[in-house]
C-alpha cells in the first residue's frame, strides 16, 4: 500500500460481479482500502484475495434499502455505484435498480461526504429511447447528479473481459448451436471496451479526487458490428457456424417469448435496445471526455479474447494454432 492512499476508504456498491473484480483488484493495488458493498457478501469471498489481507472487505447492502447503503459508504472517500440489470422483473425492475438505486447510492455518498461519486450508466442510455433499460439508466443519471453534486457518469460500451457476457455467451453457444442469430441483421455497432481499462479510468479518477461533473464515454479502439464480432468469436475458437439474419419484427418476437425463461436469453427490450449503435460520439471524443483524455490506451479485442476464449475450442487448450498440424 502506498502511505497516501492507505487511510482512504473507497465503496463499490454491487462490487462483486465481473466489473467490480476488476476495479477492486485496480484500487487494491494503488493502496486503497476497499468495501465491497453486496446482497450475498458470503458469495464474495474471491474478491478478498485482490488486495493484501484486510484491505478488501465484503459487506451487506442492497440498493432498494437506503439504510444499508449508509452503512456501507460510512467513512468512504469515494463511492462507486456499479448496479444494473439486463433484464426487469420483480423487485429487481429496473425502475428500482437503475432510478431508484441510482439517487439512494448518490444520497448515501453524499451523507458520508464522500468526495468523489461515481455512477455507472452506459452508452446509449437516452431519456427518450423506446428501450426500457435505456431510458431508466438516463433516469438514474439525473437523479445522481441531482442528488450528489459534482457525480461523475460513466457511459462504457460492451464490457469485456475472462468472465465476460458476451463473448463467453456465444462462444458457448457456439458449441451446441449450428447457427447464430444476427439481429435485425447484425449491423449494430459496437466498440467494445477491455474490463481491465474501464477499472483503470474510474481508479484515475478516484485519484484525482475531483467532483467533475463530467459525463465520459469509454470505448475501446475500434469499431465493429455486431456480425464482425461474431466472425470473430468463431474465428477465436475454431469454429465454423451459420450468421443467420433475424429481422427485428421475428427478433422482437423471438425476445418476446424468451423473456420468460430463467435467465433469459434475449428479451424484447434488448432487441429494441441494438436497433442503436453502442459506440462513443464524436462529441465526447471532441470535448475531452473518452479514454484517452484519462492517458489510457485502450486495449483492443485481438489482444485480450483469445486469452479467455481458448476453451471453447475443440480440444481447449491444446488445439493448435492456425497454420500448424494438429
Amino acid at each position: 500500500m502506498t502511505s497516501d492512499n492507505s487511510e482512504k476508504l473507497v465503496t463499490i456498491i454491487g462490487g462483486s460481479g465481473f466489473i467490480g473484480r476488476h476495479i477492486v483488484r485496480s484500487l487494491a493495488q494503488r493502496g486503497y482500502r476497499v468495501r465491497v458493498a453486496c446482497r450475498r457478501p458470503d458469495l464474495a469471498g474471491h474478491v478478498q484475495p485482490l488486495g493484501t489481507p484486510g484491505q478488501v472487505m465484503p459487506v451487506q447492502a442492497n440498493v432498494r434499502y437506503p439504510a444499508s447503503l449508509a452503512a456501507a459508504c460510512d467513512g468512504a472517500t469515494a463511492v462507486i455505484n456499479l448496479t444494473g440489470v439486463l433484464v426487469s422483473r420483480g423487485a429487481q425492475s429496473f425502475d428500482a435498480i437503475h432510478v431508484f438505486g441510482a439517487e439512494a447510492s448518490a444520497r448515501a455518498a453524499k451523507n458520508a461526504k464522500a468526495k468523489v461519486f461515481i455512477q455507472m450508466s452506459a452508452l446509449g442510455a437516452n431519456a427518450s429511447s423506446k428501450s426500457e433499460y435505456a431510458r431508466t439508466k438516463a433516469a438514474g443519471e439525473a437523479k445522481a447528479k441531482a442528488t450528489f453534486p459534482g457525480a461523475i457518469i460513466l457511459r462504457p460500451s460492451i464490457v469485456f473481459g475472462p468472465e465476460d457476457n458476451f463473448f463467453n455467451q456465444f462462444a458457448g453457444l457456439s458449441r451446441l448451436a449450428p447457427a447464430l442469430p444476427l439481429i435485425g441483421g447484425g449491423m449494430t455497432k459496437f466498440t467494445p471496451l477491455f474490463a481491465g481499462d474501464l477499472a483503470e479510468a474510474i481508479a484515475i479518477l478516484i485519484d484525482r479526487g475531483e467532483a467533475s461533473g463530467q459525463t465520459l464515454e469509454l470505448g475501446g479502439p475500434e469499431v465493429f458490428t455486431f456480425k464482425q464480432l461474431m466472425e470473430f468469436t468463431l474465428e477465436t475458437i475454431g469454429r465454423k457456424r451459420l450468421l443467420v439474419p433475424v429481422p427485428w419484427i421475428i427478433a422482437k418476437i423471438m425476445g418476446t417469448l424468451m423473456g420468460y425463461l430463467p435467465g433469459a436469453p434475449l428479451t424484447a427490450d434488448q432487441v429494441e435496445l441494438l436497433k442503436t449503435d453502442n459506440v462513443v460520439s464524436e462529441a465526447a471524443t471532441s470535448e475531452g471526455r473518452d479514454l484517452a483524455s484519462l492517458g489510457i490506451t485502450a486495449q483492443s479485442i485481438q489482444g485480450i479474447v483469445p486469452s479467455y476464449l481458448y476453451r471453447y475450442r475443440k480440444a481447449g487448450q491444446f488445439t493448435a494454432p492456425k497454420g500448424m498440424p494438429e
